[in-house]
């Protein structure tokens, strides 16, 4: 595997099931996104267990040669899964301080996949940018077409107007680790779109809710 240049002391937040239970191929490719981040020295920044596809990450990059901050509730890290071997641990009273943490100390973001808990930290990580809070690349790796039925879900969403077409272009769809590196290592943010725009009652009648022309 190649070193990519760009990500050299870049912390990446990667998302990912705790889950040991699933396919061999969704480790195969964990270890595959952490080996490259080692050898890129990129610094993972991730939910700090040494379970599932997040323990294969986080493995992988310790071993080829980069580092890796874990971010851990006390109550998850009282159950002893938490990974022996991290550069640096932070435990927190709960999950949203978890997340918050995790958010500032990465300067991009990856979700491999996984259930409920990746879900709501993808989705808040994305909602965050479509606020404006960030605009950091997010990446959705979507091993074996993992992610194809919530893009349908977000294609029918933005059909039926609860979404901007514009919202889908917020995450990058990746089918590699390689693919999902390098866009984050010649990712440039564009200009932030406002999720609201002001009303402009001259272009709409009064009374008439705008968008059900």
């Amino acid at each position: 595997m190649k070193m990519i240049e760009g990500l050299e002391g870049k912390g990446i937040a990667v998302y990912c099931a705790s889950s040991s239970a699933i396919d061999s191929l969704y480790f195969e490719a964990a270890r595959r996104l952490g080996i490259l981040m080692g050898q890129s020295r990129a610094r993972l920044v991730y939910g700090g267990t040494n379970i599932g596809l997040m323990g294969a990450v986080a493995g992988a990059v310790l071993e080829h040669g980069g580092e890796a901050l874990g971010v851990i509730p006390a109550l998850i890290n009282a159950a002893g899964i938490a990974h022996p071997e991290l550069t640096e641990l932070i435990l927190t009273d709960g999950m949203r301080e978890r997340k918050a943490i995790m958010e500032e100390r990465a300067e991009a973001y990856i979700a491999l996949p996984g259930g409920y808990g990746t879900l709501e930290e993808i989705f808040e990580i994305l909602t965050l940018k479509q606020l404006g809070y960030h605009q950091k690349a997010v990446v959705l790796l979507n091993i074996n077409r993992y992610y194809d039925p919530l893009l349908a879900l977000l294609g029918s969403a933005t059909e039926q107007r609860f979404m901007k077409p514009s919202n889908l272009g917020l995450f990058h769809l990746a089918t590699t680790p390689e693919e999902a590196l390098e866009y984050i290592a010649s990712y440039q943010p564009g200009p932030a779109e406002a999720k609201w725009l002001p009303p402009k009652l001259s272009e709409s009648k009064q009374g008439e809710v705008p968008g059900t022309e």
